[in-house]
This record gives structure tokens, sequence and C-alpha cells, in this order.
């Protein structure tokens, strides 16, 4: 069944309708995890791969699962398909959504147009991959592969003092399957790029072979409160001036790097807040990231040295706090080779790509072969309601998939 395509309308349509959902007063998306707008969101997906005729299942930690499976594979390991459909703050319509959404167009495009596959098809929605409300990101999939205690994940504590477990069953996404109760025999996860390479470089399709390891930190520095005006430099603990070395010291050693070493500094608060008191304290998170583990071992044993030594020459204190600790992932060699193959075969580009993000894929990947298929987005943008991609890019790349899982459904 070679001429396979998705049905391109339904597709975007359905993008667009899942995108308007969620939104606050100023018209942001905010469909944050186990919300009430997330709720609206779930509950729209719950009813589409109804309409499509998949058989729905919830686990415990709240993942959706769209199940197509016949009398004679219901006895096969399925392949997987997914992403996630909570976001961030004010985000973009396609970051995960996308991924979930074209998965179950893949399948019911197969479905409608008569294939029988050999092993059930499975389209999954993740609980909680941004890690907005609840941390770490990532968390369903993470629990589903066995990688964090369910326990402990319900237990998580939100940033507004919820708790993840009591807000999935406020929402109705509480399930009583136990995660893992799927064994897949592959996953493969469709995602915007967000990033600016396949733009770039006029490439249609990223066939991604490896995603970079990451260290998240909080970094709490303690110095002396003090008039502004009357304390000299030379007699300050300044946590103020203390958490700029430390920001400097990272932007440098991120640049100076021979590998794709990148780190980010992206929250950062003050104590006692005041224009004409020097910093009692400062509290910010580190976010680095690189392809290698080796690599990425030394950028932190090189922070924690660093850190040691500011403390004595700034007269402060310093605490760092591991907040979330991801292994680079090698994505299985045959998936990434047949998106390759499809993408060649449709007359679409095609290169290899590192994902500088965290998807689900990552955890899958602890527990079945996986890979994941990028399309270009427009200036790299993303987490931002300025996210776009192309319609045409959205169809070629759900193509893609469609090719794919047809051929590892068929085995």
């Amino acid at each position: 069944m070679s001429n396979l395509t998705i049905n391109a309308d339904r597709l975007l349509r359905r993008i667009e309708e899942l995108g308007s959902l969620g939104r606050d007063a100023q018209g942001r998306l905010v469909r944050v995890a186990a919300s009430d707008m997330d709720r609206l969101g779930r509950d729209r997906l719950v009813g589409w791969l109804e309409e499509a005729g998949l058989d729905v299942a919830v686990d415990r930690i709240g993942n959706i699962f769209g199940i197509w499976k016949t009398g004679a594979n219901a006895s096969q390991a399925p392949i997987m398909l997914g992403s996630h459909i909570d976001t961030v703050i004010d985000a973009g319509i396609y970051d995960g959504c996308y991924g979930v959404l074209a998965g179950l167009e893949a399948i019911e495009s197969l479905k409608e147009a008569g294939f029988a596959p050999a092993r059930p098809l499975v389209v999954a929605a993740f609980t909680n991959e941004e890690g907005v409300r609840f941390s770490p990101d990532m968390m369903g999939s993470l629990v589903f592969a066995g990688g964090r205690d369910l326990g402990e994940a319900l237990a998580s504590v939100g940033t507004d003092g919820t708790v993840l477990g009591k807000e999935l069953e406020r929402i109705g996404y509480a399930g009583s399957l136990e995660p893992g109760f799927l064994e897949p025999h592959a996953y493969v996860e469709l995602h915007v790029e967000q990033g600016p390479v396949l733009e770039r470089e006029g490439i249609a399709i990223g066939a991604v072979e490896n995603l970079q390891g990451i260290s998240w930190q909080r970094i709490t520095i303690g110095g002396e409160a003090n008039h502004a005006g009357t304390t000299p430099m030379s007699m300050r603990r300044d946590a103020g001036v203390a958490a700029a070395r430390v920001i400097g010291f990272l932007a440098d050693r991120a640049d100076a790097s021979s590998t794709r070493t990148v780190a980010t500094v992206g929250t950062i608060a003050f104590e006692p807040n005041a224009i004409n008191v020097i910093p009692s304290r400062a509290t910010f998170t580190i976010d680095l990231r690189d392809p290698n583990e080796t690599h990425l071992r030394e950028q932190e044993a090189a922070l924690a040295a660093f850190l040691e030594k500011l403390a004595a020459s700034a007269g402060v204190t310093i605490h760092a706090e591991s907040l979330a600790r991801f292994e680079p992932v090698t994505f299985d060699a045959g998936i990434v080779s047949l998106i390759e193959d499809g993408a060649r075969a449709a007359g679409f580009s095609c290169r290899r790509m590192t994902s500088g993000a965290g998807h689900d894929a990552q955890m899958i990947a602890r527990i079945a072969p996986s890979a994941m298929i990028f399309v270009p987005s427009r200036g790299g943008i993303s987490h931002n309601p300025a996210e776009f991609t192309a319609p045409g890019e959205l169809v070629a790349g759900a193509n893609i998939l469609l090719g794919v899982a047809a051929r590892l459904a068929a085995d």
C-alpha cells in the first residue's frame, strides 16, 4: 500500500481546534498539566479517539492511549506513536500536540485504507511532558517506562501548591491501569524541531538519531544584606554579584566547548529585591545540556569546582540542588533508517539530527526501540505563540510517520 496518505484537512483542522482549547482571559494558551485547561484538551482528544473507533485507556499517571487492535494481532506487542498535549504558559499550538494528532491521524488513515497490521497500533498522550506545573518534565513517559516511582510522581507538589495525584482525580484522568501495562514493540514520535536547523538548511525532514543529556540544578547563594551606598565594594558579601559570576562562568564554558554544550539560567530571584539593598540571597536555575554523557559530567564537575572556589573568595554560602538529570539517548538505528528511507522515497530532503530538547521518546527508549521525526520550525521559535510550521510541512511529516508506522506494524 505504497500510496497511503493521511487526511490532511482533518489533521490541520484538529491541530487548530486543539490549539483553541485551554486559553486564559488574555487569550494565552495555558494548558499546563492536570489543570482545568488540560482537561479541556484531554476531553477533546478522547472524543477524537472514540470517533476513530479506538479503545481508550488511561493509566494511573494520567497517560491517555488510543488502541487499535484486532483479533488477529491482539497478542502482539504494539507500535506506539505519540507525544503530549500539555503546554507551557503562553504556548504555541504545535509542540507535542502535533505528534499526538499526527499519530491519531496515521492510525485512522490506516484503518480507513483497509490496512491489516500484524501488530496493534497505539497513539499515546503522555502526562506532564513540559514540567511547568509539576517537576520533573517528561513525567508521564518516565513513570510509564519505570524510571520514576508512581507514588512519588503522584505526590509531586506543583508550583501552585497542588498535588498531582489529587489534580488528576479532580479533572477525571486518574486512570486505573498500571503505567507500563502496554509493552511497545517500537515507538516513534513526530515533533516540530523547535530549532532553526531544518529551516536554515532548507531540509524537509529530520531523522533524529540522538538526544542531548539534561542536567537541571537550583543554586542558592547566601550573602549579607547591607546599604548599597555606604558599604565599600571590598567589604560586601553580595549574593547578586556571585550569581552574575556563575552565569558568566557558564556562558564562557559553553562558548569554549568543543562539543555542543549549551547552558541556560532561565530563572533568577534576589532577596530582599530592593534597588538600594545589597542582595542577601540569590536563587537561580541552571539548565546544562550536551549530547555526550562524558562531556556533560565534565561540565557538571567544572561547575561544582567553580562554586566551591567562589563561595570562599566571595564570602558567601552556595547550595546546589539537583532538580532533574537525564542521560543522553541514542535512538534505534533501524527506525532512523526507516525515516530516512521514507523521506527520500517521498521526494523529501532529509538529514540526521540531534534533538536539543527533551522529549517523551527519550523515556520510552528505555523500554523499546525508539526514534523521532522532525519538521521545520519557522525561525526556530517554540514555547511561544509565534511558533509556526507551514501546513505543507506538517502534512509531509505526518505522511512520513504514516509510512514508518505501516512498515513497523507489518512486521
